[in-house]
């Protein structure tokens, strides 16, 4: 079991469901998120919130600095938008905008970016670390049977690019380190809302079983799975 853990993108209800059952199990918790803390969560002196409003590359530098006094030994990143108030997931190519692209690569691909080079250092140079970034099934190419959905499914494989060459390269460095990307499943949040209508019995997850799932595969990685598409239970999915 992890004795610290360092969640990134804390405002989201999967980290937060990750944040409240690893304090459950007395496990330090230390948050990343663009928001302020908010009221549902006490003073619980396991928990540390540190705000990184900008998102800037020099932010991220500057809170991930920050967390690492705790010495997280599991990190989760949890950045990443599928559809807001501006666009819901094209449905065809006519549908693609430039500028909202630009929108989603930055949220899913250049925001995990930045933090992940913040985190360079203590990656290479921490025994057993483990780095679980959230992905999307959906970002799989072999696996694209039905396409549309293309500013998501384009930043979530370049993603799982970023991750995979990342683990590459932390690997000539540090053996012990087990870097992945990975598929939550469909959890019953905002993100997933507008998609729920006809999924299969059984299929939609809550934040708190998502949670306890990404939990469960974070503590039997192994550095053999390292730069890997995991699905939520710790399957391998193809690129």
């Amino acid at each position: 079991m992890s004795k610290s853990v360092l969640i990134i993108g804390g405002s989201s209800q999967i980290a937060q469901a990750i944040a409240y059952e690893s304090i459950k199990a007395g496990v330090l918790v230390s948050i990343i998120s663009r928001q302020t803390r908010p009221d549902n969560f006490s003073k619980d002196q396991l928990l540390h919130w540190f705000q990184d409003e900008l998102q800037t590359q020099l932010s991220s530098q500057q809170q991930i600095g920050l967390a690492l006094e705790y010495q997280p030994d599991t990190i989760f990143i949890c950045n990443g938008v599928l559809h807001d108030a501006k666009a819901m997931p094209e449905k065809t190519l006519l549908q693609l905008d430039s500028e909202l692209l630009a929108q989603r690569f930055h949220s899913n691909v250049t925001v995990p970016a930045h933090y992940l080079r913040a985190l360079y250092r203590y990656l290479i140079k921490t025994p057993k670390v483990k780095v679980l970034v959230l992905s999307a099934k959906v970002g799989s190419i072999t696996d694209n049977a039905l396409g549309g959905w293309y500013s998501y499914r384009m930043t979530k494989a370049a993603l799982n690019m970023l991750v995979k060459n990342l683990s590459i390269e932390v690997a000539r460095m540090n053996k012990t380190a087990s870097i992945v990307t990975i598929h939550p499943g469909t959890t019953d949040t905002p993100l997933s809302e507008p998609f729920q209508k006809n999924l299969p019995e059984g299929q939609l997850q809550t934040p708190e079983q998502t949670a306890k799932r990404l939990l469960n595969v974070g503590a039997n990685l192994r550095p053999n799975k390292t730069g890997k598409l995991l699905n939520w239970d710790a399957s391998e999915l193809p690129f």
